[in-house]
């Protein structure tokens, strides 16, 4: 996955923003703030909130979790739907997320459950071209104020 967006008109955004990341830390700071930014050229910032979460668990995931290979970098995709975006994190590694239910006294282990919270289950993971996988996930939403999410 290369660097770049879907063609547009001069007047248009583009509906698909892809970015590649260094797999460290700091890329998840980055891959959110350009998930706000495509968002509210979008006309969606009222998604802001949902999606910057949603973004930052998966990129700390990859980033966590998916050390090997190592040298491969961290790719993400935001695409615009009607009344939303699709968020995907691409990365190399083979090993894929599970679901699980963390005990009140874990550090860690929340991620997906804030994940599938905050999307109403729709997320998921599938394959990539190349090695390794893509984790995804849709953020709608009509009312901003629609939705309180309590996990844990």
């Amino acid at each position: 996955m290369t660097d770049s967006t879907s063609s547009a008109t001069d007047s248009e955004p583009p509906d698909v923003v892809v970015q590649s990341w260094p797999h460290g830390p700091r890329s998840v700071g980055k891959a959110r703030r350009l998930l706000v930014s495509s968002l509210d050229v979008w006309g969606l910032k009222h998604l802001a909130d949902a999606a910057e979460l949603v973004v930052s668990e998966l990129v700390t995931n990859s980033v966590r979790y998916a050390r090997e290979p190592s040298g491969r970098l961290i790719a993400t995709r935001f695409e615009r739907l009607d009344g939303g975006v699709r968020i995907e994190v691409h990365d190399a590694n083979t090993a894929r997320p599970e679901l699980r239910q963390a005990s009140d006294d874990a550090e860690r282990g929340r991620g997906l459950a804030l994940v599938d919270a905050v999307t109403s289950g729709r997320w998921g993971v599938g394959d990539r071209d190349g090695v390794g996988k893509m984790v995804w996930a849709e953020c709608t939403g009509a009312d901003p104020d629609a939705a309180t999410v309590t996990v844990g």
